[in-house]
């Protein structure tokens, strides 16, 4: 990636990916709007990017009205909502992966990837497992301590196809990408 900085228009997720529908791409993208503003974010705001990847992003939103924060009231879910939408479209900038399926629980992991040049083609290939997780606020250690954690729970499940894990704090915002 050049130094150039690329942006996030996180709204973008209202139009859905093989494996989201649009409906379900609006509420995330409204998680992260919700997250993203908890934390006195205002659109434009950095991500870096940081791990096995090397990227900083522009990050926009839509404004956070009364009725979202109400609606966003868990703050544990709402964060985790909001990490699968940011690791969403990490993934689709820097990888040729994209969502095509979610995984079930037991499985050790969230979603299934697929190549984006195979994502309309039936049935999909499996290709990439992706583990996600959020933390509203949190330092390096505690960010280090979580992807850790997650590339235990991955290697545990026993699947022999590669695996993604993004973990995305929101305070500064960071996302830490490792590859397994």
């Amino acid at each position: 990636m050049d130094s150039a900085i690329n942006e996030l228009v996180i709204t973008k997720l209202e139009q859905g990916l093989p494996a989201i529908t649009p409906v379900f791409g609006a509420t995330l993208a409204e998680a992260c709007a919700v997250c993203l503003t908890d934390q006195g974010h205002s659109p434009g705001v950095e991500i870096k990017v940081q791990g096995d990847f090397s990227a900083v992003f522009k990050l926009y939103w839509q404004e956070v009205t009364d009725q979202m924060l109400r609606c966003w009231n868990d703050r544990e879910y709402t964060t985790e909502q909001a990490a699968y939408g940011i690791a969403f479209l990490i993934i689709q900038e820097l990888t040729d992966y994209t969502i095509i399926q979610r995984s079930r629980k037991g499985t050790g992991f969230d979603y299934w990837l697929g190549k984006k040049s195979e994502s309309a083609e039936l049935p999909f290939k499996k290709a990439v497992r992706l583990e996600v997780s959020g933390i509203r606020q949190g330092d390096d250690s505690r960010v280090r301590s979580r992807v850790k954690l997650k590339v235990e729970q991955v290697g545990s499940s026993d699947q022999a196809l590669p695996a993604y894990i993004v973990v995305v704090e929101f305070s500064k915002p960071l996302a830490f990408i490792v590859s397994k």
